[in-house]
Order: structure tokens, then sequence, then C-alpha cells
């Protein structure tokens, strides 16, 4: 057995991406791919994307290539998206409601139990199904529910608090949306999304270009 513990995050992370090609190709009715010409669509060396694939056991053959519909499948069971997720949401406002609206979650497993909010006007309104709840609901909930995710949409001065008691409660993993990084026991896992520190690094690629741009141009002048 694979022991993916011992596996990068750096492996972990590109496999999403090599999900979503694949299912593209099922859609246009390919069956097999080699590694040449996954790497031709995804724009990584196919020796990268052998090695990738090698630490979860190789699913190809020599000559033959990839199952496109099995591979498909194996990445789906080692993301864990073959199975069923359930997930609360914790702050009902625009981001966490643009997340419940997200129709493309419940495709990969992950069911929206439940949003909770401290705003009267918010709470008691349905969003795609899940009702928006008071927090003093929370833990009752999570254990009724048997809630294994948690996404925080809250101001970081509320995260920690919140954060404390949903571990107490037995979340597993926070999608943590608040700008601020969590402390939380070792066997509970946060996925950090900061927006703002990518516009940032999206920022410092547009500069760069421009400024390479700028200098060969007083290149070309001088």
């Amino acid at each position: 057995m694979t022991d993916y513990k011992q596996i990068s995050k750096a492996v972990i992370s590109r496999l999403p991406r090599y999900y979503r090609y694949l299912g593209e190709l099922m859609e246009e009715g390919i069956e097999r791919i080699s590694s040449n010409e996954l790497s031709a669509r995804m724009k990584v060396t196919a020796s990268q994307i052998r090695q990738d694939l090698n630490n979860f056991g190789g699913f190809g053959q020599q000559g033959y290539g990839y199952n496109v519909k099995y591979l498909y499948a194996e990445i789906a069971r080692i993301l864990g998206i073959d199975r069923q997720h359930n997930l609360i949401i914790i702050g009902a406002g625009n981001l966490g409601q643009a997340i419940a609206n997200y129709t493309n979650f419940e495709k990969r497993g992950f069911i929206i139990k439940g949003m909770f909010d401290i705003n009267p006007r918010l709470i008691g309104l349905v969003v795609r199904g899940a009702k928006i709840r008071g927090i003093d609901d929370l833990e009752q909930f999570i254990v009724e529910n048997e809630v294994q995710i948690a996404a925080l949409t809250i101001p970081k001065s509320k995260a920690p608090e919140i954060a404390d008691r949903l571990v107490k409660a037995g979340i597993k993993a926070i999608w943590n949306f608040a700008h601020t990084d969590l402390s939380v026991p070792d066997d509970v896992v946060v996925e950090n999304v900061h927006l703002s520190e990518s516009l940032m690094r999206l920022s410092y690629r547009v500069c760069s270009m421009q400024d390479e741009r700028e200098r060969r141009e007083k290149g070309q002048l001088s």
C-alpha cells in the first residue's frame, strides 16, 4: 500500500489539474493517452507526469499509455472525491454565499449541509438548499450532520475563536479564507486561501513582464 504521507505537497497539488484534464479528455471521447500527449496538453513534461503518477503505482503501460477513464477514477480515489464530504460554511456574506452557489462542489462529493452567521438579517435565509443558522447552534449541528469540513469566510479577528470551537466539535479540516494563520492540532488539516496574497502574486508577475518588456524596448532603442 502506498504511504501517501511521504508524497510531496507539490505532487499532491498537481493531482487536481490532472483530474481536470482527464475529465476533458473523457468529454472528448478519448479513451487512451500517452504521457507525451498529456504533456503537450498540460504543458508539463512527460517525465514529470510519469514521476508524479509513479508515486501511486504508475497506472500506465509501456507503448500503451494511460486508460483515461481508469486514471480519472484512480485520481478521484486518491484525492478522496469518490466519497461524500459534509461541509459547512461559517460566514454567510458575499463570499460564503458565492461558495454555496458553486454547483461543482456537489459533483466532487462536497455536500454543503448548512451555513452560519451572526447577522440576524441573514439567519433563516436559504442559499441553494443550505439554511443560514445562528452560530450558537454550531457544535450540535456538526455532530448531528457528521460534518468533516468547515469553510471559514469570516473576519480574521473572529477566526481563531471559531476554529477552536470547530476543532472541539470534531471538525477535521478547515478551508480558511480568513486572512490569518490558524493554530490547530496536528490531526486537523488547514487549507489557507488568501485571496489578496494571490492577487499580489499576480501583480508581481504582471509588473515583472512589463518591466522586462520596457528593458527590451530600451535596449532596442539605444
